[in-house]
């Protein structure tokens, strides 16, 4: 039952490709139960890991002992170290929503500009990409449409523009998870010593910051069409291209978990800058105060037990009485509406009013008191919780802290208790072994800074206990389908699945390059996470570059930087902004809305994948 168990590619008939009618059925699976069927995407992990265990134990012959112990391992990575940054970091988010010192925040955002393009930039993309960068997993999409909302923004748009604004950041979330993702499940069926988190994490550096000079165009684009790319193309170039510089700058020479906490800050100071020598001009159709909107200010916990991780209640109306606006019309004049706009008669706005405040009822609350005026001190604790966080990350990625927070007892490496599995060339696999950096964890100085804010924040700490109760209870289903997810590709990784379907694929030779980020985007369409379609896909995008004779770091960071773009069409994200937005079960409106872009970039990401896999672009691969 525990038997040393080595690696097969070809179990079935010594073919490749019988065996991979085998190998794929867990991802199909998966697939279908997610994309078709709709089931909840906890079940569907834990029934598609079933599967993966059937089809290592029958069909490759790995011992029942070995198949179960290599899924408490991925499913053990799966809580620690990947959902112990999000549960902490979303516990920092919920304290400052417990200490109403969350919509202090909003408010300082609304007096940068009054011009909403300007705010969907410095709001969606810049504070949206701290957000990633602190917590990922669909919580930037969570808090930015309710602030988006809140500032006056139209449902239907406050949520694709905080879809689309969610991209570029993705690869770098929750401190570079799905980078340390992908390290863990490639290095350990490849031995090339580059595949590690900072070449990795630079590679993906040389990918998606060309990615981030476009995006704030394309939030401009939708939320005022034509008109809003004439009148602040200044600030949403100046935005892109300095967080694009930053994120470079930091994935390849300063710290890769860093990264995004870089960018996003630098990017958001420029634009303030900015604003300060040079506004744009705010049409009256586009800055008037029309009818007033509700905002959703609580949702049910069944509402917020969404698959994806980031399914997290927007609970600022909850505890600190979210604040509502008017709604004005986005459709610039002459028809220069945003493109991809679905028709929408004059009145569906008061009608999506009307839905919404009969659907919620008391839920919901409407805008009728004055704006609170905020004191520099309340302003100063607002932003508090965010300068903790960098300033605790900082100290702990210097070189001398970090390298002595690598060593024991801070952190511990041993073999997983019973696994014994050796790959094709007769070695022990290195996935096996289990990294335990319990001090230095991201998690853990999230906790640290969990603690400082509750003290700045003036939260009790009975008040920070019952709200990390609340955490843990809020993603309870997210828990489930994280370890599901992670375990799944343990499993396939070593039974010998990914190697088979990496085999399979290397058919396609060097016309691979350009596929490889659509496979990445694949798996985060369907999965919503960029971690979990790098747990998936990592291994089986090395196995096929090195089988093709392919740069394998290049295709293990394709899978990241195409998955990206996934994000904003994955059922889960689109189930988060609608029900965010007052829209549950309409996510078809919002998918129409956002789809278009995100095989437009895809497809610039497939180009720029390839050119970097021949001469042209060569260079760039480190």
């Amino acid at each position: 039952m525990f038997d040393q168990f080595t690696v097969v590619t070809d179990p079935v008939s010594d073919s490749v490709a019988l065996s991979a009618i085998f190998a794929v059925l867990p991802l199909l699976t998966l697939f279908v139960l997610l994309g078709v069927l709709k089931v909840r995407a906890w079940l569907a992990g834990l029934i598609s890991l079933a599967v993966a265990l059937v089809v290592a134990v029958a069909i490759y012959a790995m011992p029942v002992g070995q198949a179960v112990l290599s899924a408490t391992e991925g499913a053990a990575f799966g809580f620690f170290p990947i959902l112990w940054i999000v549960l902490n970091a979303i516990w920092v988010y919920n304290l400052t929503v417990e200490s109403g010192h969350f919509d202090v925040l909003r408010r300082s955002f609304e007096r940068v500009s009054p011009d909403m393009r300007i705010q969907a930039i410095i709001i969606a993309f810049c504070f949206g990409a701290l957000l990633e960068a602190l917590a990922g997993f669909g919580t930037p999409v969570a808090i930015t449409v309710v602030m988006l909302m809140a500032l006056g923004f139209r449902p239907i748009h406050a949520a694709s523009v905080a879809l689309l604004a969610n991209t570029a950041p993705v690869a770098f979330g929750a401190l570079a998870t799905p980078v340390v993702t992908l390290a863990t499940v490639t290095s350990g069926v490849n031995d090339d010593s580059r595949l590690t988190v900072d070449t990795l994490g630079a590679m993906v550096g040389r990918q998606t910051p060309i990615l981030a000079v476009v995006v704030p165009l394309l939030l401009v684009v939708l939320v005022d069409g034509r008109r809003g790319i004439r009148q602040t193309w200044p600030a949403a170039l100046v935005a892109g291209v300095t967080f694009g510089l930053a994120q470079f700058v930091a994935a390849n020479y300063i710290s890769v978990p860093l990264t995004d906490i870089v960018a996003a800050l630098v990017s958001a100071a420029a634009v303030v800058l900015l604003i300060r020598v040079w506004r744009p001009v705010t049409p009256a159709d586009l800055g008037r105060e029309p009818e007033v909107a509700s905002v959703p200010a609580a949702r049910e916990p069944a509402e917020a037990e969404l698959a994806d991780p980031g399914a997290v209640r927007a609970t600022a109306g909850r505890r600190s009485g979210t604040t509502t606006a008017a709604v004005p019309s986005l459709d610039g004049p002459g028809g220069e509406s945003p493109p991809g706009d679905p028709f929408v008669s004059d009145d569906a706005p008061g009608e999506d009013r009307d839905r919404t405040a009969a659907d919620a009822g008391a839920g919901h609350t409407r805008a009728a008191a004055p704006r609170p005026a905020d004191t520099p001190a309340e302003v100063a604790r607002a932003y508090a919780p965010y300068l903790i966080i960098i300033a605790i990350f900082s100290i702990a990625n210097l070189g001398a802290v970090k390298d002595a927070l690598a060593k024991e007892p801070w952190t511990v490496k041993f073999a997983w208790p019973g696994l014994d599995i050796l790959g094709g060339n007769g070695n022990p696999l290195s996935s096996v072994t289990y990294t335990l950096n319990w001090l230095p964890a991201a998690g853990t100085l999230m906790i640290l800074a969990g603690v400082l804010t509750a003290l700045v924040l003036r939260v009790s700490a009975g008040q920070a206990l019952r709200a990390y109760g609340r955490t843990y209870v809020e993603l309870r289903y997210a828990i489930v389908t994280v370890m599901a997810v992670l375990a799944l590709a343990y499993v396939m990784n070593q039974s010998g699945q990914t190697n088979t379907l990496g085999a399979f694929l290397a058919a396609a030779g060097g016309a691979f390059v350009f596929l490889s980020a659509i496979l990445g985007w694949i798996g985060v369409a369907v999965t919503g996470s960029d971690t979990s379609a790098n747990a998936l896909f990592g291994a089986l995008q090395v196995e096929t570059a090195a089988r093709a004779g392919l740069d394998p770091v290049l295709l293990a960071a394709a899978n990241s930087s195409g998955g990206v773009l996934g994000k904003m069409i994955s059922p889960q994200n689109l189930a988060i902004a609608a029900a965010a937005v007052g829209m549950a079960g309409r996510e078809g409106e919002i998918f129409r809305k956002v789809f278009g872009w995100s095989l437009l970039l895809l497809l610039f990401m497939c180009v720029l994948v390839a050119l970097q896999g021949s001469p042209v672009l060569g260079w760039m691969v480190p």
